[in-house]
């Protein structure tokens, strides 16, 4: 998988630097072009004009946005192929649980020789079904006390 990532933690100072760069891109970002002009400076403090899509300027925002809340950061392509490990990480799950998804058919996959690979996109879709599976059970169980009369 071909991913940049930010493995450690971000420190104080780079929370703080998120937090005003997330507000000031945010306030300054047009979404009306497809391309936003930003100044970069060098090591000699002068301003180069960069020219970027106005999409990568808004996943920025929300880079920063995780960084400002203390996260660690990994940009992964939609259609990457995940090992199992990866996949096994992103969903917060063992490797052989994720495994069993695979064989029991609840998460698609396919093989690149003996190794299994599991699409970015596959498992997002997989992610977001599980997360909206687990809140309605939520909901479902916060009801229960009030339909049995329970008084909470």
């Amino acid at each position: 998988m071909n991913a940049s990532t930010l493995s450690t933690f971000p420190e104080a100072r780079e929370v703080a630097a998120a937090v005003q760069g997330q507000r000031d891109l945010a306030a300054f970002l047009t979404t009306k072009t497809d391309t936003q002009r930003i100044e970069i400076y060098d090591a000699e403090n002068v301003a180069h004009a960069v020219e970027l899509p106005t999409s990568a300027l808004r996943l920025l925002v929300d880079i920063l946005g995780e960084l400002a809340l203390g996260n660690s950061v990994k940009v992964v392509p939609v259609h990457a192929e995940l090992t199992t490990q990866e996949a096994a990480d992103l969903l917060n799950v063992s490797r052989p649980h994720l495994v069993k998804l695979l064989e029991n058919g609840a998460l698609p996959h396919h093989k690149t020789g003996r190794h299994r690979r599991v699409l970015f996109s596959d498992l997002m879709a997989f992610k977001q079904e599980r997360d909206e599976n687990s809140r309605q059970a939520m909901d479902d169980l916060a009801r229960l006390p009030e339909e049995l009369g329970m008084g909470y």
